[in-house]
């Protein structure tokens, strides 16, 4: 079970309470997307049974009427043990969802994933007519240059500013650099994206920025936040745009708890407060 204080940023361990909270999630006008946690497996059984459960929770969505999409990591669906095995389980994964009218996420992990990750989009969004997304991170240095060929991709990008840290060369690591990479970022989507875009940041001056180019272009978009973190400002936001919450859910819910708590200093006192007042 998990315990309370974990409960703050995973939706429970199974796909009945990541539901509910989906539910609970539309009631106040905030999308809900699915991500069963899970990731670098170096066999493939069980990289096989989280593709069989994402099969199983898109049919399920699919049968509500939920503001819910799924989100997959490419290591999860067994990008460590091959590639082909990677893309057999995406494309399983996207095929079922289409059927279901279910939007896919594909998150994006370390830099040296970052070229299979986009190739496995960029066919299935040309070749397929399936609702998928890809993930970017600002902090890269290559980004730009990748998103000239993703503003010419059927589908939706996601801009974050990068949750991991490159090697000297390959990206920023320096915070001020990191903030004017994606601003930068966002003014090359916001002027040459037509499909949406998703702006995935907690941060209110990136939000605020996002709106000021909204406003100047009119390119639809979309805010995406983790659950438990700025859950107020979720609900506001989500009375002026579409706001969509990163929802965890499953076993393996230690490991992503406490790399929560470490990357943020706010989620650090909280955590401790929730101690000592235990």
């Amino acid at each position: 079970m998990i315990p309370p204080l974990a409960r703050r940023f995973v939706a429970g361990e199974t796909e009945a309470t990541a539901l509910e909270h989906a539910r609970q999630l539309n009631q106040r006008d905030v999308g809900a997307i699915l991500n069963l946690l899970g990731e670098h497996y170096h066999s493939r059984p069980p990289a096989d049974r989280d593709t069989d459960t994402y099969c199983r929770l898109v049919e399920d969505i699919g049968n509500t009427n939920l503001e819910a999409c799924i989100s997959v990591k490419p290591s999860q669906l067994g990008l460590d043990i091959e590639a082909g095995v990677f893309r057999a389980n995406l494309e399983r994964i996207v095929e079922t969802a289409a059927s279901e009218g279910v939007f896919v996420w594909i998150d994006m992990e370390d830099h040296t994933t970052t070229d299979v990750t986009l190739d496995a989009f960029e066919t299935l969004a040309r070749e397929s007519d399936a609702g998928v997304g890809v993930c970017v991170q600002a902090n890269l240095e290559r980004t730009p240059k990748d998103l000239e060929v993703l503003a010419t991709v059927p589908g939706k990008v996601r801009l974050v500013k990068g949750a991991y840290d490159p090697p000297e060369g390959v990206g920023f690591t320096e915070k001020s650099r990191v903030d004017e990479a994606y601003r930068s970022c966002l003014e090359t989507m916001f002027e040459t994206f037509e499909e949406g875009i998703a702006v995935g940041s907690h941060d209110p001056a990136m939000i605020d920025y996002a709106a000021e180019l909204h406003a100047e272009y009119g390119t639809p978009y979309e805010v995406q936040m983790l659950m438990g973190v700025r859950e107020d400002a979720q609900t506001d936001l989500a009375r002026e745009r579409a706001v969509w919450q990163y929802v965890p859910y499953g076993g393996k819910w230690l490991s992503y708890f406490y790399r929560r708590v470490r990357e943020r200093k706010e989620n650090a006192l909280f955590a401790a407060r929730a101690l000592l007042s235990g």
